[in-house]
């Protein structure tokens, strides 16, 4: 049998976390591993097995101390895998009944897996994706997207019933979801407590099930909603709306939609950060000579940039504040860096050549390598 991991590891909290520390970290890792989320991964349904045994010893006070005292021991028999010919440990169950029970009975009780069907639970998060041309994701802008979640049927209010009856109460277990039962164990009598299997731990019994939603008390529709995009954001970062998600379950709040934003590239600029870079062409005069020239920004507009005598292609230069704003303090705005690179001219007439031979060799040998160059 593996060795089990030790359960703060499991949750990834410390041995001194709050109780809401644990539930806030339980149940993180219960969405994450979920085998709704993750339909046939074998290794997911392990983990969310390991995460429910380890939220279920840590979130019980006496469980807990129990287990700080002797860790996986207190629940184990002598040899690791339980009590005699009982068989199984905390996994196996222990003689056809789950050993968690018996433990948490013996030792003065806890809450049951029963007990928490009809606790508020909150709706599943969305995630949905959009793409932007990259000024909208500079600038900010508005966007339509579709998403399906699941929401109370507005036939029964959600309690699966057809329109006009109601659920009754489940007289297996009178509406409690559990049922208790009495058994003999080594320890004597105990008391365990199961989910009612006549109601599926609900409490409730629905006779005549809700048309529009088979008696389940909850649909799946598609939505279609407006979406700001907040100015600065980058490819990949996510825009979050609470409550915009499906809907929770016994009066347990909704969840997120969370929107995945992809920016399409720019035939210009690159960003990097706050910042955007680009290339800038000027000519064999300008560079030498110097000159004001027109930096693009964008949104189609120019910056007048008055550029030094003997600029080098390869040279970068600054304009400050003509970048990318920032997503959390739109008045923190990044730099626009652009290099020069300097074009050479083609086509040249046998005039224009004749001077710029003229013209270099007025450099005489404080030009080049000193070798002659020769002009066809």
């Amino acid at each position: 049998m593996a060795e089990k991991r030790d359960y703060y590891e499991v949750l990834g909290v410390s041995k001194s976390a709050t109780p809401e520390e644990i539930k806030k970290a339980y149940r993180a890792l219960a969405k994450k591993y979920h085998p709704d989320m993750n339909p046939g991964d074998k290794e997911a349904e392990a983990k969310f097995k390991e995460v429910n045994e380890a939220y279920a010893i840590l979130s019980d006070e006496d469980k807990r101390r129990q287990y700080d005292q002797l860790g996986h021991a207190a629940f184990e028999g002598p040899s690791g895998g339980g009590y005699g010919g009982y068989g199984g440990g905390f996994e196996g169950g222990f003689g056809g009944f789950d050993f968690s029970d018996i433990f948490s009975s013996f030792f003065g009780g806890g809450s049951s897996r029963a007990d928490t069907r009809n606790a508020p639970q909150e709706g599943d998060d969305i995630l949905t994706r959009v793409t932007l041309e990259f000024e909208e994701a500079v600038f900010g802008c508005k966007k339509e997207v579709n998403f399906s979640r699941v929401e109370g049927c507005p036939d029964c209010g959600t309690t699966g019933a057809e329109k006009g009856t109601k659920p009754e109460t489940c007289s297996s277990c009178r509406g409690k979801g559990f049922v208790v039962a009495q058994q003999q164990t080594m320890f004597g009598y105990t008391q365990t407590r199961r989910a009612c299997t006549s109601c599926n731990g609900t409490g409730k019994i629905i006779k005549t099930p809700c048309k529009n939603c088979n008696g389940k008390g909850y649909i799946k529709i598609n939505k279609r909603l407006e979406v700001t995009i907040p100015q600065g954001i980058d490819n990949m970062q996510r825009v979050v709306l609470r409550g915009q998600g499906s809907a929770g379950r016994n009066g347990g709040p909704s969840g997120d939609l969370v929107i995945e934003v992809k920016v399409k590239p720019h035939k210009i600029f690159r960003r990097d950060g706050m910042n955007l870079y680009c290339e800038v062409k000027v000519s064999f005069v300008d560079a030498a000579l110097g000159a004001t020239i027109e930096v693009p920004l964008l949104g189609g507009k120019v910056e007048k940039f008055d550029l030094p005598e003997g600029t080098q292609t390869g040279s970068s230069f600054t304009l400050r504040g003509k970048g990318v704003p920032n997503i959390n303090n739109p008045k923190r705005v990044g730099d626009l860096i652009f290099t020069v690179i300097i074009e050479t001219p083609k086509g040249l007439t046998s005039e224009q050549k004749k001077l710029l031979r003229a013209f270099d060799d007025s450099f005489g040998e404080k030009k080049g390598s000193g070798k002659k160059r020769i002009f066809k």
